[in-house]
């Protein structure tokens, strides 16, 4: 019985750690329209993702978009150091998925990719929480 609350225990207290540091809630860089998102990023069997949970125009009122709910990241993976690639980031402005790659400074997300041999410079996501 002790050996199964102090196994209990440990595990709790692991789960925060497991956590990647690039999980939870960044508003993006605006798109050439001037709207943003705010993306819910987490953790998908093993891999990175993010949802769009909200939508707002240039003046920051909400907006109502079909992207709503959409998974615009996925498949990503750690690369260590704050680095990811690996992964889709879907941009709704342009209709295009990229090959994609994201860079964690701290609260900021660095965002690029390719599509086709083009690539994009997808700004700087600032973390929400």
């Amino acid at each position: 019985m002790k050996f199964t609350s102090t196994l209990a225990s440990l595990l709790l207290l692991a789960s925060p750690a497991l956590a990647d540091p690039v999980h939870g809630t960044w508003k993006t860089a605006a798109d050439d329209n001037g709207n943003y998102g705010h993306i819910q990023v987490t953790d998908c069997s093993g891999k990175v993702c993010g949802t769009l949970v909200k939508s707002f125009d240039s003046s920051g009122a909400v907006l109502e978009s079909e992207n709503t709910g959409r998974q615009i990241i996925w498949d990503m993976e750690s690369d260590g150091g704050g680095a990811y690639s690996g992964g889709k980031v879907y941009s709704p402005d342009r209709d295009k998925t990229y090959n994609s790659k994201m860079k964690l400074n701290g609260n900021q997300l660095a965002v690029s990719g390719c599509v086709l041999g083009i690539c994009r410079d997808g700004g700087t996501w600032t973390r929400l929480n």
